[in-house]
């Protein structure tokens, strides 16, 4: 049986003006019965300190629901915070939508 599956595209720039929008996004997801999130980051062209942040609220409140979240597409940018700031290690990092079908999906 698949797991039910919930994809949130934030786009721009993730900052703290995004945070309202990316948590009730997140919010809806969940409260629909979504088993597992996909955050895919193709469409983000910048995360800030606040965006990290929010991503760290939002693993937690994924984690705390007996969920799992992953995050796929990130960018050069978005890379070297995640590797900076260790996130790299926190999150569940996909190079992309084929990869997560593949793995967490097993669709080949």
């Amino acid at each position: 049986m698949q797991p039910s599956v919930k994809i949130i595209e934030p786009s721009g720039i993730l900052d703290g003006t995004q945070a309202d929008i990316f948590r009730k996004d997140v919010d809806e997801a969940l409260a629909s019965g979504a088993d597992v999130l996909l955050i895919d980051l193709k469409d983000i062209t910048f995360v800030d300190s606040s965006g990290l942040g929010m991503l760290v609220v939002v693993l937690k409140k994924v984690r705390a629901s007996k969920k799992q979240m992953y995050v796929c597409s990130i960018n050069d940018q978005v890379r070297m915070l995640f590797e900076l700031t260790s996130m790299d290690r926190v999150f569940e990092v996909l190079q992309d939508r084929a990869e997560f079908d593949e793995r967490v999906l097993q669709i080949s």
